[in-house]
C-alpha cells in the first residue's frame, strides 16, 4: 500500500519529477562549490616571471585557504597574499616571525645558520657569475633586526626579477590567502608544488 505522499508524487508528470531531481542536485552542487571555493580552496592564474622556474607565467594553481587556520606558515611555503587592494602575489616564505636573516655570497642565513635553498639549484646554475641573490640584511632593507610578530618575509624564486619583501616589506599574516598546492593547467604541467 502506498502512502499519500507517494501517490501524490506518482501523479506528477515524469518531466516534472525529473526537473525536481535535477534542481535539487544542482542546488546541492552549487552550495558545495560555493563553500569549497569561498572557505577551503581557490584557484589563481600566475602572471609574470617572479616565481620561475618553480611556477611558469600563465600556469593555474590550486590554493589551500584553510591550512593556515589550523597550522602556522612554514619556511619555504609558496603563498598567495594580498599585496594591495588590487593585486595578489605569489612568493616563497623565507623569514618567519622572530627570524633574523641575511644573504651573503648568495647564501641564506637564518638566525646565524646557513640554510640550503634546494629549489634554487637550477636557476642558480643558469645565473651570471655575479650571483643569484644580492647580499642584504633585514636591517638594511626594513630597519628591523628581526621579522615582526604576525609577519613573514617573502622572496620570489626568480630573485633577479621579482618584486617581493625587498621592495614591499614584510607581509602581514592576515593578508595571506593560502598556500599554493598544485598546478593544474596546462595539463602537461600538472604537479604538486614543493
Amino acid at each position: 500500500m502506498l502512502d499519500y505522499d507517494n501517490q501524490e508524487q506518482n501523479r506528477r508528470p515524469f518531466w516534472l519529477r525529473a526537473l525536481w531531481k535535477v534542481t535539487k542536485t544542482a542546488s546541492v552542487v552549487l552550495i558545495l562549490s560555493f563553500v569549497i571555493r569561498e572557505f577551503m580552496f581557490t584557484n589563481y592564474i600566475v602572471y609574470g616571471q617572479s616565481m620561475m622556474p618553480t611556477i611558469q607565467d600563465g600556469e593555474r594553481i590550486i590554493v589551500d585557504k584553510i591550512g593556515y587556520e589550523i597550522a602556522e606558515p612554514e619556511r619555504f611555503d609558496l603563498i598567495i597574499f594580498h599585496a594591495d587592494e588590487e593585486s595578489d602575489y605569489i612568493k616563497r616564505i623565507i623569514g618567519l616571525p622572530g627570524d633574523e636573516l641575511y644573504y651573503e655570497s648568495d647564501t641564506l642565513y637564518v638566525n646565524g645558520t646557513e640554510v640550503e635553498e634546494e629549489f634554487l639549484e637550477e636557476p642558480r646554475s643558469e645565473a651570471s657569475a655575479d650571483g643569484f641573490t644580492d647580499d642584504f640584511t633585514l636591517q638594511d632593507l626594513t630597519d628591523e633586526q628581526t621579522v615582526p610578530e604576525d609577519h613573514v618575509f617573502v622572496l620570489g624564486d626568480n630573485r633577479q626579477n621579482s618584486i617581493d619583501s625587498r621592495q614591499i616589506g614584510f607581509v602581514q599574516q592576515e593578508e595571506i590567502v593560502g598556500r599554493a598546492n598544485l598546478t593544474f593547467w596546462p595539463p602537461q604541467n600538472i604537479r604538486f608544488i614543493k
